[in-house]
């Protein structure tokens, strides 16, 4: 242990370096160090060395960004209160997101985006991140870029999930153009991971008020209804995305939601019974609640007429 605190100690040392060339071996062996041993990674954060990864990550240099952001990330997993505690980490990882199309590198996007889902597991963090709204419209700007790399587009997303998470920042989401670009991405990306991907973000959106209007707007309830579906070969995870969704929508919307999904065609109610039928034990529990949402809707409209 103390072997490592010194080895630690030394390359943080280097950090400070006015030599680029020892700055840069001294990131390359950090991050080599925290991906390949866990309990250095606390031992290294304590050692001082994320106030200078956080201002490397302004670097003009691709190589000390990408080491930089994959250091942070190697950390995150083990030790995320130093990294929340470090004064203007959230800036510089914002600063990567924005440049994400331009002078950014695709793989410290990448890092800097997994780093922050690293950091939403812990539920308190989430709404200190989700304030960041330079930080969700980068995010959300990267999976409307048509080229950004398949890599970013799902680091992007689990990140947008960890932020959905919390309650009061879907509002928030939806505000920042969220739904239409998720929708977007939903219609125009056939890989299987990312569509699963996409729909687990909408299921949490979709639940607050504001969802209503904002799937109306991109016609939501007919692009779930077709993921549904049981002729368009979803997969079981999209599928139970897709009941997690109608869900939420039913339960914080008004009538006219309750309606739409009412009228959905056979082919995708036969979807939902077979999630109720085959689905994980949570995807069973939704589509239960949901088809019982349809019994009481239609119920009340029987009264009201």
């Amino acid at each position: 242990m103390e072997v490592k605190h010194r080895t630690a100690c030394s390359l943080v040392q280097k950090l400070g370096s006015v030599s680029e060339i020892t700055r840069s071996e001294a990131l390359a062996e950090l991050r080599l160090m925290t991906k390949n041993d866990a309990e250095s990674r606390l031992i290294i954060a304590e050692a001082g060395a994320i106030p200078y990864l956080a201002e490397t990550l302004y670097s003009s240099s691709h190589d000390s960004q990408d080491n930089a952001a994959a250091t942070l990330l190697n950390i995150s997993i083990s030790s995320r209160a130093p990294l929340m505690s470090t004064r203007g980490l959230l800036d510089a990882i914002s600063h990567v997101l924005r440049h994400h199309a331009t002078n950014s590198s695709p793989s410290a996007v990448q890092s800097s985006a997994a780093t922050l889902y690293s950091l939403l597991v812990d539920d308190s963090y989430r709404p200190i991140i989700g304030a960041k709204r330079d930080i969700a419209y980068s995010l959300i700007e990267i999976i409307k870029r048509p080229n950004s790399p398949p890599r970013s587009i799902k680091d992007a997303l689990k990140a947008l999930f960890g932020i959905a998470l919390f309650p009061l920042n879907r509002a928030g989401l939806i505000d920042l153009g969220a739904v239409g670009a998720l929708f977007s991405l939903v219609m125009k990306d056939g890989r299987v991971g990312i569509v699963e991907d996409t729909t687990a973000v909408i299921a949490q959106i979709a639940g607050c008020e504001e969802s209503e209007r904002a799937f109306w707007k991109v016609s939501g309830v007919k692009v779930l209804e077709d993921l549904l579906d049981v002729g368009t070969g979803s997969s079981e995870r999209t599928k139970e995305n897709a009941v997690g969704a109608l869900l939420n929508l039913v339960r914080c919307g008004g009538g006219g939601v309750m309606r739409e999904v009412k009228e959905m065609r056979p082919g995708a109610v036969e979807g939902i019974k077979d999630v109720m039928e085959n689905g994980t034990a949570k995807g069973k529990s939704k589509a239960i609640a949901l088809l019982k949402a349809f019994e009481v809707g239609a119920k009340k409209w029987d009264f009201a007429v």
